[in-house]
């Protein structure tokens, strides 16, 4: 009688009991619960204010666990430690380097609270014109539509290799769950929710990485077994456009994607300002720092464990797994899954960190659609009851939205490439126009829209041709060196096993489309500069002598107050709370002054 190949494993059914169901079921019960309280039961005004900021008066730690939840996503969690996998340890570049994006993010907050600004993409109305804002919050919607179903999709995929179910119905289920409290809720509801899943991330992922660091023999044995295996690696100084990663565009693509992300997305922004001070913003930036390298270093290690058990046995290539962001899910199985429960906490684990992500670019989609695109047309009749209604509405389209556009997702190989690259679509021109309104003041609207046209098109020409490619099977990144030897041990006869042993993919030619993606937001910031730098000084500079200073980041901002700006007037910028009686429009409240405002120019004439 033939043997199953296969028959020693454990099994992925048998394991995902009826504890982890319960454990599972209670975790998501608790998420709607937060928000049917926050929805109906919270004593609070039925505000646009109150449903997007919390009527600035959210509390640091809250805040900080929610932007570290909702920034760290369920991508995080399940392709972090794939990347550790196949690809090394390069990509934990960015956990040292997080510290100088916390101070960068610093100045912007700053800029913003000085400002009023609840909307960063208001900065760049005031600062050039509504044509500006206008591209970037575009981009921003679009780029956030695509990635909102890979985010949903992770935590279905998950579920589905633990338990054996229907990708497509859990993935119904998940964005249910998040539709529901961030509908009801607003930011109270999404904030309360990310400090719940947040502590469930942690736990379940802490517990994982100990259990298995004691059965794989301590840390000694882990970094001995990574180190034969050629997985630690931080400076990969190869200077080449098309390897998938190596220390430079870590190092310089990954960190103007995190400044963008973090330090200039309405998601973060929106629950900055729902602090009541900036020093109160700041403390929440400097305690998600921490946080942050916290959970990297935590992702990155559990990616190292798994390597420690399969680096003998790879289960991609016996057929295991399918995709490499199945690995985690499958480690989790044969680790810990005779445990009642662990199994359950850790899919809970995945599915809270897709959640607070799904909810944090909803709400922050919601507000910004309905406030810019829907209450300045006179058919809405614009009241709060209205506002709350149409809001809710348009989280429910993204929610069937995410359900229908699974049968696309599924067709990514490593989603860890398509969530960068379809975010550098955003961050590359976004990092690169706040920061020329920032540090060059010279830079004028021209300069500023046609920067930012440029980068917007030739990023989505670079994009839209690597991913074609990808498609198609035009670029294959060579993983590191993988084995099978050890598979007897594990009971698999490899001698019945079809085996997915994959060809080393040729070198990739340099072409634009074969730019590896962590070079995407560098580019685009890139173009921004190099294009409107000399176009605004053909369409005759700015008048930086009655320019608000305010616009400027501090350190800039210092300098030519000495220099320049004794040139022009003294401006004498008021509070933005004692505003002139002739300022009726939110351009006019900011820059409320003695001087006269002039709206063509944004500036003080």
């Amino acid at each position: 009688m033939e043997t199953d190949p296969f028959s020693n494993l454990t099994s992925i059914e048998t394991h995902f009991g009826a504890i982890d169901y319960s454990v599972f079921v209670l975790i998501l019960s608790l998420s709607v619960g937060i928000g049917i309280y926050f929805g109906f039961f919270a004593h609070a005004d039925s505000t646009t204010e109150e449903y997007l900021h919390g009527g600035h008066k959210m509390k640091v730690i809250p805040i900080a666990i929610s932007l570290i939840a909702s920034q760290l996503s369920g991508v995080t969690m399940m392709t972090v430690p794939a990347e550790m996998y196949f690809y090394g340890t390069q990509y934990y570049i960015i956990a040292p380097l997080m510290i100088l994006i916390t101070f960068i993010t610093n100045s912007f907050v700053q800029v913003f609270y000085e400002n009023n600004l609840s909307n960063c993409n208001e900065y760049l109305e005031y600062r050039f014109s509504p044509g500006v804002r206008h591209i970037i919050q575009l981009v921003y919607i679009t780029s956030n539509i695509l990635l909102l179903p890979i985010v949903i999709y992770i935590p279905s995929l998950a579920f589905s290799q633990v338990s054996g179910g229907s990708i497509s119905l859990i993935n119904a289920i998940v964005c249910g769950v998040g539709v529901f409290y961030t509908m009801f809720g607003g930011i109270k509801a999404v904030v309360w929710t990310d400090v719940l899943q947040a502590f469930v991330m942690v736990g379940s992922t802490f517990f994982i990485a100990g259990y298995s660091l004691n059965l794989l023999g301590g840390f000694g044995e882990v970094f001995s077994i990574a180190s034969e295996g050629g997985r630690l690696e931080l400076f990969n100084m190869q200077f080449d456009f098309t390897s998938r990663i190596t220390f430079w565009n870590s190092s310089l693509g990954y960190a103007l994607s995190w400044l963008a992300y973090i330090g200039l997305n309405q998601n973060c922004v929106q629950r900055m300002v729902s602090l009541p001070t900036l020093k109160k913003a700041r403390s929440a930036m400097w305690l998600f720092c921490l946080g942050f390298i916290f959970i990297t270093s935590l992702t990155c290690f559990t990616g190292l464990l798994i390597y420690a058990k399969y680096h003998d046995c790879d289960p991609k290539t016996v057929g295991l797994i399918q995709k490499a962001d199945q690995i985690l899910p499958m480690f989790v199985q044969q680790v810990v899954g005779h445990i009642p429960g662990i199994t359950g906490i850790f899919i809970s684990c995945v599915f809270s960190a897709g959640l607070s992500t799904i909810s944090a670019v909803m709400n922050a989609l919601a507000g910004i659609i309905y406030q810019d695109y829907l209450k300045p047309l006179k058919c809405i009749g614009h009241t709060e009851r209205k506002a709350n209604l149409w809001m809710k509405g348009i989280v429910l389209f993204f929610g069937f939205y995410c359900i229908l556009m699974e049968v696309i997702i599924e067709k990514f190989t490593h989603l860890l490439d398509a969530v960068y690259s379809i975010s550098a679509l955003l961050n590359g021109p976004t990092v690169g126009i706040f920061c020329l309104g920032l540090l060059w003041p010279w830079a004028n609207r021209k300069g500023a829209l046609s920067g930012v046209i440029a980068s917007v098109l030739c990023l989505s020409y670079i994009i839209i041709g690597n991913l074609s490619l990808k498609f198609q099977g035009g670029i294959k990144y060579p993983t590191l060196n993988t084995s099978i030897d050890g598979c007897s041990e594990m009971g698999l006869n490899v001698s019945q096993i079809d085996l997915k042993m994959e060809p080393i993919p040729p070198p990739i030619e340099f072409s634009l489309h074969t730019i590896s993606f962590p070079w995407f937001a560098l580019i685009g910031g890139a173009i921004v500069w190099i294009v409107a730098i000399p176009v605004s000084a053909l369409t005759g500079g700015n008048n930086i002598s009655t320019l608000d200073h305010t616009l400027l980041a501090p350190a800039i901002r210092r300098f030519f107050k000495t220099v320049d700006f004794e040139k022009g007037q003294e401006m004498e910028i008021v509070e933005k709370k004692n505003l002139n009686d002739g300022a009726t429009t939110l351009s006019e409240q900011v820059y409320a002054t003695k001087a006269d405002w002039n709206p063509e120019t944004k500036n003080i004439e």
